[in-house]
């Protein structure tokens, strides 16, 4: 089976508040002293692919889009031993939505052929628009499974298991399918090995323009425009400090107990 799993470098999400800051202009993340980690849901997804090659005769493709630095991310992914990686070189897209990713991802997809099963994290750890699964499959005239947490390989295709509000869930589908992962205690992501990070450098990634996979940068930029931000602030921290006053401890009591009333009330 071929398993396509997409990674995406984001903003490190554990960074501390104090060092998080936006640029008001811009209205993006200021990078600052944070640094660049694969996106959890990312990781959760590659896992899951590990894992189904290890009970399978699997061949796992890396791929993401981005700077230079987001090499790092298919270096990790060649440490945790995928077979292939592929790294789309693009500019800086300010805001570069699910859209935009999406635009890039099927057009890199399109070129690489086909692949039983394309995987992506459920959402980003950024904007967390959870759209670009759904977006890609649109795009290559594919099924789409959301919050998937369980693939089992069988002949006919894949069984596929997710949570809902109301239980569990289990599907069947035929392939090529796009399926994105959420996390669960079976697919926490594994820590490579030292040796294999050093080895990891070694191995060859392959690196497209967008004009490889038949795209320019104006028709990511204007995939991208489907939606834009009108603001990005930092909310304003306010705290006040108030006694409660009264005659007796019961009236102050009461007072509190109407006070938190209203405050429940009121949302």
């Amino acid at each position: 089976m071929k398993i396509l799993v997409c990674l995406k470098q984001i903003l490190d999400p554990e960074v501390s508040p104090r060092d998080f800051q936006v640029d008001p202009d811009r209205l993006e993340a200021v990078l600052g002293s944070a640094s660049l980690v694969t996106n959890i849901f990312c990781e959760n997804a590659l896992e899951t692919a590990l894992q189904l090659r290890e009970g399978s005769d699997s061949e796992i493709t890396a791929m993401t889009f981005g700077p230079d630095d987001a090499e790092e991310t298919l270096r990790k992914a060649f440490a945790l031993k995928v077979d292939h990686a592929y790294r789309i070189a693009t500019p800086e897209i300010p805001h570069c939505n699910s859209a935009g990713a999406a635009t890039v991802l099927a057009a890199a997809i399109k070129k690489l052929g086909t692949f039983d099963l394309i995987m992506l994290g459920r959402e980003s750890g950024d904007w967390g628009e959870g759209q670009t699964a759904g977006l890609v499959a649109e795009m290559l005239g594919l099924n789409c499974v959301s919050f998937v947490d369980q693939i089992d390989i069988v002949d006919a295709g894949v069984h596929l298991q997710r949570q809902t509000d109301v239980g569990r869930e289990k599907l069947v589908s035929d392939t090529p399918v796009v399926v994105s992962i959420t996390n669960t205690e079976t697919n926490v992501p594994r820590i490579p090995k030292t040796r294999d990070i050093m080895l990891a450098h070694r191995k060859e990634l392959t690196t497209w323009t967008l004009d490889d996979i038949g795209l320019d940068e104006e028709k990511v930029t204007r995939a991208a425009n489907a939606t834009q931000v009108v603001e990005l602030y930092i909310p304003e921290e306010t705290s006040s400090c108030e006694f409660i006053t009264g005659d007796s401890l019961d009236d102050r009591i009461r007072e509190l107990a109407q006070r938190i009333a209203n405050i429940v009330q009121s949302v």
